[in-house]
């Protein structure tokens, strides 16, 4: 199972990954060009991002309380 720093670069890769498609689904809809597969593969990949936050949130969850929300070499609130 992946570390929680990987599923988070995973999650903003695709995030990037998905805006440059949203833009080059603007383009083809000004140009008059059919989208459906494009918007197809943006579902997808929504769906794939949903996941990957839902895994990230498990793995949060499961940290240690020690060393979740402290500050470096500071307190735990």
């Amino acid at each position: 199972m992946p570390d929680l720093e990987t599923v988070r670069r995973e999650i903003e890769r695709m995030r990037i990954q998905m805006g440059r498609q949203r833009k080059e689904i603007l383009q083809l809809q000004r140009a008059g060009l059919g989208t459906a597969s494009a918007e197809a593969l943006l579902s997808r990949m929504d769906a794939k991002v949903e996941g990957l936050c839902a895994q990230r949130d498990a793995l949060k969850a499961a940290q240690p309380r020690a060393t979740r929300g402290r500050v470096l070499g500071g307190r735990t609130w």
